[in-house]
């Protein structure tokens, strides 16, 4: 499906098969001289077949089309080497280009996950279930790095890079202040909440996240141009929303965790979330990661502030009011 946004930009609705995301926010900016595609979708046949008929509709020629991957997730980059031509660029960010480049495989993230608390019979399957694992890419092309304030120039669009840590360590949004539009990736979603994960003792994405909604809220943005879902167009009450909505993350652990010592692993299972399951043990694998994920990053969160305090119990760590 390709939708006319403004003059020679266009969005195509990319499917995620499976995934409660539904689809992915590919755009496309056209020009007479060079094109340029915004995120790509997930590494699978059923993507890149939308983008080839959506490529084919718009007449886009892939020889003379540049892509911009706002953050390393398989949704957004994954599908990008097979959609590049020799002569195309793809302009990345340092920080999530420095996790590609020192990889180490997800032996490090299984590890702090069984820290927290991930049943170790579950870990491996919850890998294989998850997306980056089956539909990454194939390869990681030559990427140009763009910095926070770099420009990208395309036809009558003259893009702004705003470096917005959380969702990932790299995430970049484009602005455009003439047009006043924001290209926010996952950033700034509607109907669903970003997920803001931790898997590492040296980050604090939380924290991260809520400085990088204030980084865009005075940009004087007409319409947001989202990675997943509904266009927005009042930034500013979806990031209140977003605010809120982890300030009772906050509070809805710290009553979970009560006079008790629990996992992160045990608090995720405690939580409220938007899937229709009954009760935590019918949650696919997958989902329950990111949930586990989400819990560690509000706690981590937390622990800063003071609010909550973690301990070492039996190889795993566990969260408690501080004492």
């Amino acid at each position: 499906m390709v939708e006319e946004l403004r003059r020679d930009l266009f969005r195509i609705q990319v499917p995620l098969p499976g995934s409660p995301l539904k689809f992915l926010n590919s755009y496309v900016v056209r020009s007479a001289g060079r094109n340029l595609v915004i995120d790509t979708g997930l590494n699978r046949d059923e993507c890149f077949e939308v983008m080839q008929a959506g490529f084919e509709e718009l007449k886009i020629d892939p020889n003379k089309t540049d892509f911009f991957i706002t953050h390393l997730h398989a949704d957004h980059f994954g599908l990008v080497s097979r959609l590049i031509a020799a002569s195309s660029r793809v302009y990345f960010n340092r920080p999530d280009a420095e996790i590609i480049e020192a990889w180490p495989g997800w032996g490090p993230m299984l590890a702090y996950a069984a820290e927290n608390g991930f049943p170790e019979d579950e870990l491996h399957r919850a890998i294989e279930q998850h997306p980056g694992f089956k539909f990454s890419s194939e390869w990681v092309p030559e990427l140009n790095i763009l910095q926070d304030g770099d420009i990208i120039d395309v036809g009558e669009y003259h893009f702004r890079c705003v470096h917005t840590p959380g969702h990932s360590l790299g995430h970049t949004c484009l602005y455009e202040p003439e047009k006043k539009i924001l290209v926010a990736g996952d950033h700034i979603l509607i109907d669903i909440t970003p997920n803001i994960q931790c898997w590492s003792e040296i980050q604090n994405p939380l924290r991260s996240y809520l400085g990088s909604l204030d980084r865009v809220h005075d940009l004087d943005v007409e319409l947001t141009l989202p990675g997943h879902r509904r266009l927005i167009t009042d930034h500013r009450s979806r990031i209140a929303e977003l605010k809120a909505h982890h300030s009772e993350r906050c509070n809805e652990i710290l009553r979970i965790a009560g006079n008790s010592r629990l996992s992160a692993y045990e608090i995720a299972s405690r939580m409220t979330w938007d899937i229709k399951c009954d009760g935590w043990e019918a949650f696919p694998l997958a989902q329950k990661w990111f949930a586990t994920g989400e819990a560690i990053s509000h706690l981590k969160y937390l622990k800063e502030k003071g609010r909550i305090e973690r301990t070492r119990a039996k190889n795993r760590y566990v969260y408690h009011p501080m004492e």
